[in-house]
């Protein structure tokens, strides 16, 4: 048997089988990599090699027709074209929903997506290099940097946002459990009015979200901060094998990848890195440190905000998080 490594929307896998007979078919191969995703053997695109190239699949031929070899590695996409997708049904407090799928109105502006970018800091590490990848400045780029670390996926904001309101109408207590380490009064509201909230694309998100994310995902969700380089640590205790590791300025937060080269197309960039490799994590404080230097964050005790539903003016994060309390206004706008 022979080991082949898998990139693909949900992060990386291996899986197990014989490359070298011809007793294996190509579909033997579609079928183990569905078992790993997901992603059912006629939606499936296979790349392999530098360039990523497309593999031709034609199930009733052997696996040797394809050319792999043990330890390659191959990417793996769904093919796409269809209306909305949809993840498998997932079980909160003794009901089950299917937590993936888009609304029906759930779309991105193409010009944002556009923005996505890798960053020009890096740094260095024994396996590569370690990106800022930016997301867009939108209010939901929180969601939009889980979005590309735990599903490669930009346009996942709406969805993710959908699915956080979820998991809290179908499982708040396991919602105040998961954050109750963070010293947060989650239900300060209802949670009803959270998930009216949370659904509306000018929200931020924030510790809660990323408290529900690391749950949902299974793994750690390590935010660095820019400006003081602290490491807030979602689901640490949970004995998550698994970490993704992002970067907040005090208003925004990006995402982070491990690439071959810093040119390398995205296809081959790791998102999630197993908790074990302590290396990873120092990457992300010097990356941080890096972009302190150029002053790429913001004091958020000193900048100026203003209400975007009544207009009143404030200054830093206390008065925003008050004039939120007493009004239960939650949309704001930097003054530039």
């Amino acid at each position: 048997m022979s080991v082949v490594r898998l990139r693909h929307p949900k992060g990386v896998s291996t899986i197990q089988i014989n490359l070298n007979s011809d007793d294996q078919k190509v579909l033997d191969l579609q079928q183990a990599i569905f078992a790993a995703t997901g992603i059912p053997p006629s939606l499936q695109d296979l790349k392999a090699g530098y360039p990523p190239t497309s593999l031709t699949l034609i199930p009733e031929l052997p696996v040797t027709a394809l050319g792999i070899t043990k330890g390659d590695q191959l990417i793996v996409t769904e093919i796409s074209g269809r209306q909305t997708t949809q993840s498998p049904p997932r079980s909160f407090g003794g009901q089950t929903t299917a937590v993936g799928v888009n609304p029906p109105n759930a779309s991105i502006n193409q010009t944002l997506l556009g923005r996505q970018a890798l960053g020009n800091d890096y740094v260095q590490t024994e396996g590569g290099v370690l990106i800022h990848r930016v997301v867009p400045d939108d209010n939901s780029c929180l969601f939009s940097s889980i979005g590309v670390v735990f599903e490669q996926d930009m346009s996942a904001a709406p969805r993710l946002r959908q699915l956080a309101a979820q998991v809290t109408h179908y499982s708040p207590l396991k919602v105040e459990v998961a954050i109750s380490c963070l010293a947060l009064s989650f239900f300060s509201r209802p949670p009803e009015e959270y998930i009216q909230t949370i659904l509306q694309p000018n929200s931020w998100g924030g510790a809660i979200e990323l408290a529900i994310f690391a749950d949902h995902y299974r793994a750690e969700i390590s935010s660095v901060d820019i400006e003081t380089g602290r490491i807030d640590r979602f689901g640490e205790g949970s004995n998550y094998s698994n970490r993704a590791i992002l970067l907040y300025s005090g208003i925004h937060y990006d995402a982070t990848s491990l690439a071959p080269t810093p040119g390398a197309p995205p296809d081959f960039h790791e998102t999630v890195f197993p908790v074990s490799n302590r290396a990873i994590l120092d990457a992300a404080s010097e990356l941080a440190s890096r972009l302190r230097s150029q002053k790429k964050y913001t004091n958020t005790a000193t900048f100026l905000l203003k209400c975007e539903v009544c207009g009143k003016g404030l200054k830093g994060e206390k008065e925003a998080r008050e004039h939120a309390s007493e009004t239960s206004h939650v949309q704001f706008g930097e003054y530039s």
